[in-house]
């Protein structure tokens, strides 16, 4: 019976593994952000981006699985969240495009001196959190985890979740870490060019939230 138990949490995180890691290479806004955290404030930093990511993906693994995936399927909550979270991001690109990208290259501070180093926590979180897109993915893997997987005891499904979310975080720390290695090659008009680019890339991901926001009603 042990040796069976043993076998079914491998099979778990082997499950976990694997949508963790189809997670952690979609590219999105927090893809972004992570990587230009951490190339021009250092990996410390990034990986509080990172960590407020994670603790946003770990509130909406709580919400469904405390029952409130009908709330979250509401066609119109979903509706106003995606005007919210893309004008969010939106104003996240403008700041990068118009004003990130015409700072001057400074050196990375470090955490221990960073007096509002909270605020890369709270950037992670807030850009992951206000995505209708990862509320859906999320509500996508609890049904995968229930119907597909059939992990319905608390034990199996806290396993699983935990398997996820850890390869993401993980994955997140690598993004963060790579990207402070590479900043010796940073030159201004790279890191320019790199603010430039996310500030576009949010701006796009935010005005296709609110372009498909009418989507959600007629789901």
């Amino acid at each position: 019976m042990d040796k069976l138990h043993l076998i079914r949490e491998m099979e778990i995180v082997f499950n976990g593994l694997k949508l963790g890691i189809i997670l952690a290479f979609l590219i999105g806004p927090v893809f972004f952000t992570i990587i230009q955290t951490s190339v021009e404030r250092g990996f410390r930093n990034g990986v509080l981006v990172s960590l407020g990511v994670s603790l946003s993906d770990v509130m909406y693994v709580a919400i469904c699985y405390f029952g409130l995936v009908q709330f979250i399927n509401n066609p119109q909550f979903r509706f106003y969240l995606a005007y919210a979270g893309g004008g969010i991001l939106i104003l996240f690109g403008i700041y990068h495009l118009f004003v990130k990208s015409r700072m001057r290259m400074i050196a990375p501070i470090n955490v221990a001196s960073e007096k509002k180093m909270y605020r890369y926590f709270v950037k992670g979180f807030i850009i992951n959190g206000m995505s209708p897109m990862v509320l859906i993915f999320w509500i996508g893997a609890i049904s995968i985890a229930s119907l597909d997987f059939e992990y319905s005891k608390g034990f199996e499904f806290f396993i699983f979740f935990s398997t996820v979310l850890g390869t993401v975080l993980s994955a997140d720390i690598l993004k963060a870490y790579l990207a402070d290695k590479l900043r010796t090659l940073i030159t201004h008009r790279l890191m320019t060019i790199i603010n430039v680019v996310v500030g576009i890339c949010l701006i796009i991901f935010g005005s296709r939230l609110i372009w498909t926001a009418g989507d959600f009603l007629k789901s």
